[in-house]
């Protein structure tokens, strides 16, 4: 057995899996260090991917070439775009997968890589001399030596389970923890803080009453998340079941609350406001008598359920009993109650934005580690650390996403520049360039990146060259085609829109709200060939659907491209080791500390940086300049 590699990833989650895909695609020899090859990418909480802002971050994955999409599509059971009733800045994908079959997916892509090796351990001391990392040591002894290493280590540092007054060590349920890393990392001068997440409770399908649930069916179009043309979903779908809690269940749950690990003290970690526990709303929302609720399958042919809504850490009896309140619940029995889980992660103002550590070459971290909550900020993260990880064991500019370049980049950007007091979530709006980040065109931001990197092969280049072709030929055709009134009023009228006085081009009615070129082509027989030309087989309607946006949307786009090229002669101003922010007495005392602590890269960094005023900035500009 070999001991030597360019990098190892220690940890077997979202983070590291796309983060030893990346390496070992670029070219490095890696190794996946995972405490359980049969919980490869566990699905630790919901049996779903993407949602509100991390279905972009998920089709970004995708256009640069990583795996979470394509798994994803793989074993979907049921495929959602939230937010239609937005514009396309807010769409969002969204899919409940096969659990077990998700794992076994992501461990057939691992396992058949090359470059890439497996190892069943624990990693459970970092290896460094003279501030740079040389290799891990695991729980059997064994040591492995590298170049680089990223850590994607979870909820397992010092985890701690919650049920009730039961307290179990343990990275998820019937896993053990990971002691003493975090220590080590401190003495190596890292500081580390706790928090806390929870999961709900898993339900028995065969003792609810179905009929007394409304149902939430998924949607069959061509929509998914990979940009290859070549993966789809395959496996049978299945619906989701919305109910609601009532006065009665919420009453069970008062009564149990001195009994919370949340509200008698056992727990002092800072927990995911966005994603609260039963407990917490019904102290939080007083007001309210009920909270919705989405019973979620956990797999295709399975009888097992997730209740999304309900996380709790209370005891198992309180949990049970405050579920029989609820009519179609009144039968109910569960495989196994909700828990909370408090954990150690570090401070990413820790970081640079390679995801590298500043204290220690070579050492990269990723996923929850860094404060974050969500499968996606942790494949997203991985996807990163693995990249950077392959070039700096063999040389290159390192690779980093602009706020104006995708969310992967607003996530990695807020986590750095920012820090977090609470499990970081991403969210639309957090991105300031919400209608140049899109889901739909990820591939256009993002694949010729990864391309020119090595990493997006050339299969998925000539998808996007085939594209990119396409959407030319029909906008120039649209933008070209002249419309005559007689050709078009009657159709228009019948449309609910204004008839014309006079010709016009073709791309002037497309900009109406109430058209689409679907229905466009149903009229032009000149559109419809020129269409069918251009966009054929399994993305017609991908095609279609993106050049329509570019024409409604273009204003729009054209707007905030220009604000974002402004923003951006900041980001070209670099600081990086220009200045002794302890002898600028001009600066406030707040600036000079957080200046200090950060180091940020460049002006535009220091501007986002929380409590550093206008006038901090113009004052480092003056200097700079000279």
């Amino acid at each position: 057995m070999d001991f030597k590699y360019d990098v190892i990833v220690a940890g077997g989650g979202h983070a590291g899996c796309e983060a030893a895909a990346a390496a070992a695609n670029l070219g490095s020899k890696t190794l996946l260090v995972t405490m359980d090859m049969n919980k490869i990418a566990q699905m630790s909480c919901n049996p779903a991917m993407g949602g509100i802002a991390k279905g972009q971050i998920m089709r970004e994955i995708d256009a640069l070439g990583g795996y979470t999409g394509i798994v994803t599509d793989r074993t979907a059971i049921q495929f959602r775009m939230l937010n239609r009733s937005k514009g396309p800045a807010m769409w969002s994908p969204r899919a409940q997968c096969d659990r077990v079959k998700f794992v076994s997916a992501w461990r057939h892509v691992l396992e058949n890589l090359p470059n890439l090796f497996i190892w069943q351990d624990t990693v459970v001391e970092i290896l460094h001399e003279r501030g740079a990392v040389v290799g891990v040591r695991t729980a059997m002894g064994v040591t492995f030596h590298a170049k680089s290493v990223v850590l994607t280590a979870g909820t397992f540092l010092n985890g701690l389970l919650h049920v009730g007054a039961v307290t179990m060590k343990g990275g998820r349920l019937a896993e053990p923890s990971v002691d003493g890393l975090t220590g080590q990392l401190c003495a190596m001068g890292f500081s580390s803080g706790r928090m806390k997440t929870g999961t709900p409770v898993r339900i028995d399908g065969r003792s609810v009453r179905f009929d007394e649930l409304t149902e939430q069916t998924g949607e069959d179009d061509f929509r998914k998340f990979s940009f290859l043309d070549t993966v789809s979903r395959s496996l049978k779908q299945r619906s989701c079941w919305m109910l609601y809690t009532n006065e009665a269940c919420h009453e069970v749950l008062r009564k149990g609350l001195p009994e919370s690990p949340l509200y008698n003290g056992q727990i002092q970690s800072v927990g995911p406001r966005y994603c609260p526990s039963i407990e917490t709303k019904i102290v939080t929302f007083a007001d309210k008598t009920s909270h919705q609720l989405f019973l979620e399958p956990e797999g295709e042919d399975t009888q097992e359920y997730y209740l999304n809504g309900f996380s709790s850490s209370l005891p198992m009896e309180i949990q049970l009993a405050a579920l029989k309140q609820i009519p179609a619940f009144r039968d109910v029995r569960i495989y196994r109650p909700g828990y909370a889980i408090e954990y150690d992660y570090f401070d990413p103002t820790q970081l640079m934005h390679t995801l590298e550590t500043k204290r220690v070459k070579n050492l990269f971290f990723a996923g929850q580690i860094n404060g974050t909550t969500g499968y996606e900020e942790a494949a997203g993260q991985g996807l990163m650390a693995g990249i950077n990880a392959h070039i700096n064991c063999h040389g290159g500019l390192p690779f980093v996403l602009k706020r104006d370049e995708a969310y992967i980049g607003v996530l990695i950007d807020d986590l750095v520049i920012k820090g977090v007091d609470e499990p970081y979530r991403m969210f639309t709006s957090r991105a300031e360039y919400r209608i140049l980040l899109r889901q739909d065109d990820a591939d256009m931001r993002l694949t010729e990146k990864s391309y020119a990197l090595g990493l997006a092969d050339a299969c998925r280049y000539s998808l996007l060259q085939t594209k990119k072709e396409a959407m030319t030929a029909i906008t120039d055709f649209i933008e070209s085609y002249s419309v005559k009134p007689s050709q078009v009023n009657d159709f228009l009228e019948k449309a609910g829109s204004a008839p014309l006085s006079h010709g016009c081009k073709l791309v002037d009615l497309l900009v109406r709200p109430q058209l689409t070129l679907y229905a466009l082509a149903a009229v032009f027989a000149d559109l419809s060939e020129q269409i069918c030309r251009c966009a054929s087989g399994t993305r017609f309607d991908e095609i279609l659907e993106a050049v329509e946006i570019s024409v409604k949307y273009a204003g729009y786009i054209r707007r905030e491209r220009q604000i974002a090229d402004r923003i951006s002669r900041l980001e070209n101003l670099h600081i990086w080791g220009k200045f002794d922010y302890d002898a600028i007495q001009s600066l406030s005392t707040e600036a000079r500390q957080k200046l200090k602590r950060i180091n940020p890269e460049t002006l535009a960094q220091a501007s986002r940086i929380p409590g550093i005023s206008p006038s901090d900035i113009n004052i480092l500009l003056i200097l700079l300049r000279r």
